[in-house]
């Protein structure tokens, strides 16, 4: 888990240093391959963002559904293949533009990304969809494993629905739902938008459609680390060189997924 937390850390903190660069090149440099190199990089840690959130998303579904054999060898090795892929397809995404799938040659091919083609941001588009409904597909399944082991506990200790195990398991898949309701909510605008405009819509509509998409990188370390135990340790003890009580004593609940 804490392996693709940093794969999702890097690649907002390379999507952050994109979109400057990107802007730089594209509106004071005014340089062609500068911005080829670019939007390449932009291409690449957005695509690894959302893959890092897929994959997060299947290890936390794995972590519930294989809970005795989960920390194993073959968890870890899962894990870094998962990583591999990821990046790998991410770097593979972003050297398109470089590799001469743009529309410098031809205007009228650009998207509402220049130097992008339709077809490039139509593939990517469609491809944030189709990652949109797996992911919605396994939180759901996580949900029910949740609520299902949240039942049996309850039945095992002769509690009824109103008990901390289900205060705890209804917590949980509130989590869950502000995950991926904030990955829909900043995506989905430019998603929909790139698929419908061309490069002759006003570049303001790409920029508004595009902000909310670059919150989710604001967003996803507070999701995923500052709601996270132990991650709460190891910043409380960097910054002020111990742990409170609060914190350290803090068990661990379903919500943590």
């Amino acid at each position: 888990m804490f392996l693709l937390i940093g794969s999702l850390a890097l690649a907002d903190l390379l999507a952050g240093l994109g979109l400057v660069l990107h802007f730089t090149c594209a509106y004071l440099l005014r340089s062609d391959s500068a911005q080829l190199l670019t939007v390449g990089l932009v291409v690449a840690s957005f695509s690894a963002s959302v893959f890092s959130l897929l994959a997060i998303t299947i290890d936390r579904y794995l972590s519930l559904y294989y809970a005795l054999t989960y920390n194993s060898e073959r968890t870890a090795a899962f894990t870094y293949t998962m990583l591999v892929l990821l990046w790998g397809l991410s770097l593979c995404l972003g050297l398109l533009p470089v590799t001469g799938v743009n529309c410098l040659a031809e205007e009228a091919t650009c998207s509402v990304v220049r130097p992008l083609t339709k077809n490039n941001i139509a593939v990517l588009s469609v491809s944030f969809l189709l990652l949109f409904g797996l992911m919605l597909q396994l939180y759901v399944q996580i949900c029910k494993i949740v609520m299902r082991h949240a039942h049996q506990i309850a039945l095992q200790h002769h509690f009824l629905a109103a008990t901390p195990h289900y205060v705890t398991t209804r917590k949980g898949v509130s989590t869950l739902a502000i995950i991926l309701g904030t990955f829909a909510a900043c995506w989905m605008p430019f998603t929909v938008y790139s698929l419908i405009a061309d490069y002759t819509y006003p570049p303001l509509y790409t920029y508004a459609t595009l902000v909310p998409a670059t919150y989710n990188s604001v967003i996803n370390p507070v999701i995923y680390a500052f709601r996270n135990q132990e991650i709460q340790k190891a910043l409380w003890l960097v910054c002020c060189g111990c742990v409170p009580t609060s914190v350290a004593q803090r068990a661990r609940t379903p919500s943590d997924v």
